[in-house]
Parts: structure tokens; sequence; C-alpha cells
């Protein structure tokens, strides 16, 4: 099994016992060990308040990579040299103590394998003990070394504009911005990924991916499940913060961008930042006419009765946070004037669905003027989950002795082609072994998403404007969603279409 890096590194993950870590962080790091794109050499020092010894937090381990690995198939000795590289730590992230002893057990691994290794913390704790930890690192000299030394910071990132970018004024004052990984699991995805490489790898794509070819470009990121155990936090979060500003945005930038003139992590980024800097901010004046916001009600999903938002445990009976938001944004640069961009997010929806769908314009003829009303425009759908494929519809004759046409469809399917493909956890989680921050936000971006949504954020929540729609649970969305695109002629893309 050949390391793909060989440089020797410490893994710290803070809060090791945490959800996130047992469900994606080391089911990756196992798949990636399997697979032989670890370091020769490693140590994941695994940090968390729960009593455990090393022996039984590798029990724990392994009983969560069997419930949720991509991959079971290794064996007792591969599961063996993995659980020696894993320490478990009990840590108290408020005590200094903590940190002066974690100081000591990196120093120590160091001189056991005779190398300074390199040092990745992945910070998956919440987002108050954030300035704690950072201020320790650097107070403890934990990551001082500018190349080696990097930190993974998950989302929110912030909750609106001003705090997103004090949180960046703190990291900014204990690390260097190439030391800093702010991960959204999105760009991790295989298809999201693959937007980049369809777009610039293909002459074809290329020359019509702008405003005169393109009628307009559809994203939905649509979830079956509701709240579920997480009304509390969700009540205090919302659609627009939790899907729009991060993940939805940073789909946007991959479709958007100019082409970058070399594939560099610092010109790929730099050219996502400008797409976000282009978004028109849409004024106070005009939210109702761009944005719906909406809540579930009750409804039925697979044949179950669903209850409402409002009836969800730990959400506010008055509550008004949104459980869905549709949106219209325009970007203002040469490429894309006057081409919408429509959004949509929403937690108990008819079905799990996140797509981007290109819409061309008509033929400009009358060449099939005959056949005018089976004529339908062609349409690019990049299925990011559950299906992951990319489809090309466009017309074709029909089999007969007339002429007659129909659409038909060209698809790619990466299941079919990789049906084991690694997950987004793991492509991320290799790009910081490497050093390579191309999928990860930079501080303007981050502060750029915000400002997009800054308006709406503040009237939806200080003024209350725009109307609370409501939907059935197992529905698309409320109607107000549809009356958004057919003032200009167009509609939801739904899954019977996209499938």
């Amino acid at each position: 099994m050949k390391s793909h890096k060989q440089t020797p590194t410490s893994i710290v993950v803070f809060g090791a016992t945490g959800d996130l870590a047992k469900r994606k962080l080391f089911p990756a790091f196992f798949n990636l060990f399997l697979e032989g794109w670890m370091p020769e050499d490693f140590t994941i020092f695994s940090l968390g308040r729960k009593e455990h010894t090393d022996e039984t937090f590798g029990e724990y381990i392994l009983e969560n990579i069997h419930n949720f690995s991509r991959n079971h198939d290794f064996s007792e000795a591969q599961w063996s040299q993995f659980r020696e590289k894993i320490r478990y730590v009990p840590f108290d992230i408020k005590n200094d103590q903590s940190f002066y002893s974690l100081k000591k057990e990196l120093d120590e691994y160091d001189s056991e394998i005779a190398h300074r290794t390199d040092r990745i913390f992945y910070l998956s704790i919440a987002p108050n003990f954030i300035e704690n930890v950072s201020n320790n690192l650097k107070k403890y000299e934990l990551v001082k070394d500018r190349i080696k030394d990097r930190i993974i910071i998950e989302k929110p990132f912030g909750y609106d504009k001003a705090s997103a970018i004090h949180l960046n004024n703190l990291l900014s004052n204990n690390f260097e911005e190439n030391q800093i990984y702010r991960i959204d699991h999105y760009l991790g995805k295989e298809t999201v990924q693959n937007i980049l490489a369809f777009r610039f790898a293909n002459i074809m794509f290329e020359p019509l991916w702008n405003n005169k070819y393109i009628d307009s470009i559809q994203i939905t990121v649509a979830e079956k499940v509701g709240v579920e155990e997480r009304g509390s936090y969700y009540d205090g979060a919302g659609a627009l913060r939790d899907m729009i500003q991060n993940h939805l945005m940073q789909i946007l930038c991959m479709v958007a961008m100019e082409p970058p003139s070399v594939f560099k992590s610092s010109e790929i980024r730099n050219k996502k930042a400008d797409v976000l800097k282009s978004v028109r901010r849409i004024h106070v004046e005009d939210i109702e006419h761009y944005t719906v916001r909406a809540q579930y009600t009750q409804g039925r999903i697979d044949g179950h009765d669903k209850v409402g938002y409002l009836e969800e445990p730990g959400v506010n009976p008055g509550s008004k946070t949104e459980t869905f938001v549709a949106m219209k944004f325009y970007i203002d640069n040469e490429r894309w004037n006057g081409v919408p961009f429509y959004m949509r997010t929403g937690k108990s929806m008819a079905a799990k669905q996140s797509s981007v769908v290109i819409s061309f314009k008509e033929v400009p003829d009358d060449t099939f003027r005959n056949n005018k009303s089976m004529l339908s425009p062609n349409k690019l759908t990049i299925n990011i989950q559950p299906e992951m494929d990319i489809k090309l519809s466009f017309m074709a004759k029909k089999p007969g002795l007339n002429m007659k046409l129909k659409p038909v469809d060209m698809v790619f399917d990466f299941f079919e082609c990789s049906p084991n493909t690694p997950e987004a956890y793991e492509t991320l989680l290799l790009d910081v072994l490497e050093g390579d921050p191309t999928l990860f936000m930079r501080s303007d971006q981050v502060e750029e998403a915000w400002d997009v949504i800054s308006n709406i954020q503040e009237a939806w929540e200080r003024f209350d404007i725009a109307k609370m729609q409501t939907y059935p649970a197992g529905s698309w969305g409320p109607e107000a969603s549809d009356e958004l695109l057919k003032r200009q002629g167009h509609y939801w893309i739904s899954n019977s279409e996209i499938n």
C-alpha cells in the first residue's frame, strides 16, 4: 500500500467523540488509509471530554466505521494498523492546562519519530469555542509553522456579515490565511468538483456558457427530512443562513466563475470571489419581489404523517424561522447580464434532490415550425445527490416515416463509472493533508457571501418584511415559489423531469 503523502503528520481532532467525528471524520481517515492516501507516519490525537482509554475509544471508532463508512471490505490486520495510529486524549477545552498537555504530547511524538511533523487541527466544536481554542493554539505555539501547520474550521462561519468579519479578524490575528481551511462539505462532492472539469476541459460547452445562449439557471437543494432532533439549533439558523449563504452560494460560484488562467488554488478562489462581488444586492424595497420564505406544515412523506415545523421539538411555537427559501439573483457582469439565477432549498420536501439545471434559449429560427409545439429548449442537468450524473437533454427525430421530434437524454452516470466513489470529507481531508486550499473558502469569499444576503436577513429578522408562506410537508414548497419563476415564463424543474 503506497502512501501518497510522505511527510509525517499529527492530526488533532477537537470534539473526537462528537457526531461529525463518528459519522464523517474517522470513516474518512480510515478510507484514505485503506486506499494508500495517508502518510506512512501519522497519529490522530483524539480529544474529548468522555472517559475513554485508547482501547475503548478504538472499539467506539470501529463500531462507527461499521455503521457509517462506505468501505466495509477490510481485514482485521488493516484495522489493527489503523488502530495503532489513534490516541485518545481526555481534554477540557476550557482549561488552559489541557493545551499545555497537548503541546507536550505533540512534541513527544515529534521526538519519537525524530521529525517535526505537519500538524493539522480539526475544530469539530461549537462556534462559541473557536475563539478560546484559536487563542490557546497560538499561546502555546501549537500552530507556529506557517507552512506545516493548518487548522480546519466547520461552518457556520458567523451568523451574519459582522460576526463573520469578527471571526476572520480573530483567526487572522492567530494564523496566516494560508493556514486556515474553512470547510464546506458540498465542495467535496464529486459532481460539484466536476463542474470545473466539465466547463473548462471541454471546448464544446465553454463558448455557450453565457447570456447569448443560456436562458436561466436553477440551483436546488431539497431535503425530505425535517429538522428532526435539531429543532433548537435550526430555529436559530434557518434555511437562508444554513444553506443559501454557504452551500448554494458556493455552487453558484462554480457554475458562474470566469475561466481561471491556470488551475491553481489562488486563481480559482479569486474567480469565485469575483462572482460573489458581482451578484446584484437586493434592496429592501425589492425583497418581496425577489424572495420567498416559508415554513412546512403538517403533511405526509413516504406514507407517514409529518408534523409541521412549529410543532417540532425545540422549535418556538411562534417562530419566524424559515424552513424554505426561494430567490432570484442576477450577476452583473458581461457574461451573465440579464440571466436569472434561481435558488431554492427546503426541509420536508417531496424528494431529496440537489441539482443544477442550465436551461438554454430556444432555437432562434423556424426551420421546424411545423414541430414548434414539440420543441423543448436544451437543458443541462448536473445532479449532485442522491443521483450523481450529468444529463444533456436535446431534440432528436422520432423513429418513423414523418419528421417528428422528441427530447432525448445523454447521461454520464458517476455511480456506473465508480460505484464506490470517495465521500466529500475524504476529498477535503486529503486536500488539507496535501496543503491544497482550492476547495476551501477564503475570508473574502465568506464575507462577500454574507453580504449578498445581509439585506434579506435583516429585513426578515428585524422588520418582518415578506410574508411567511407555508407548504405541506412532502410538497415542493409554496405556490409563491412557483409564481417567482412564472413572472418570466419559467418553472421549477421537478424531480420527475430531472430523473
